[in-house]
């Protein structure tokens, strides 16, 4: 058997994939150098600061700057996060894709999460959710199971056990977290944060 048609095992740390091959739906313009926030780059290098053996342990860190910034993690997020580190980006996009927490794609200002795990579910958690749709103006949810508003101000959507059960429904709106949540709660609560 010759050596000429044996597929060789390459290790894949080694590769270069672009986001477009690797990030389905890419946008075309995401090779354009994001512009950034004065005094992003510097908190960026303060973050790997704090990981002196290995810049790759500052990954996770700057993913949450970036979403934090940014409202999401971006293909050109992935780029620069990768060429910030010494990475390729597909070593980034694993870990984007593997975490729940980070978001690929863009959400409302205020974003409303519904509990729909069993306590929630019984406790009225679908109801809750349709009536934050119905309140905030959003559509059906799209294929990342969002529901954004047209003028971008809200995103409604479900999300897995927030740990409350015997508070139910739970919600978080942004990164506050609310238990016992009624239809006439959640009018106080979106005129709390319009």
């Amino acid at each position: 058997m010759s050596d000429t048609n044996v597929n060789r095992v390459v290790n894949p740390g080694t590769q270069t994939v672009s986001p477009e091959k690797a990030y389905p739906g890419a946008d075309d313009g995401h090779h354009a150098p994001p512009v950034l926030p004065k005094g992003f780059e510097a908190q960026a290098d303060e973050l790997i600061t704090h990981y002196p053996v290995s810049k790759r342990s500052a990954t996770m860190p700057l993913l949450h700057l970036w979403q934090e910034t940014f409202g999401y993690i971006s293909p050109a997020g992935i780029d620069w996060v990768a060429a910030k580190l010494s990475l390729q980006p597909i070593n980034i996009l694993e870990l984007v894709t593997f975490y729940p927490m980070f978001r690929q794609h863009p959400a409302g200002k205020i974003q409303i999460k519904v509990c729909r795990t069993l306590s929630c579910a019984l406790g009225g958690g679908y109801a809750l959710c349709d009536y934050f749709r119905e309140k905030c103006k959003v559509g059906e949810p799209d294929e990342h199971g969002l529901a954004l508003s047209t003028d971008g101000k809200y995103s409604v959507e479900f999300v897995e056990c927030l740990a409350a059960c015997g508070t139910a429904p739970v919600i978080m709106i942004n990164d506050d977290f609310y238990e016992n949540v009624t239809h006439p709660r959640a009018d106080e609560l979106l005129r709390q944060y319009s």
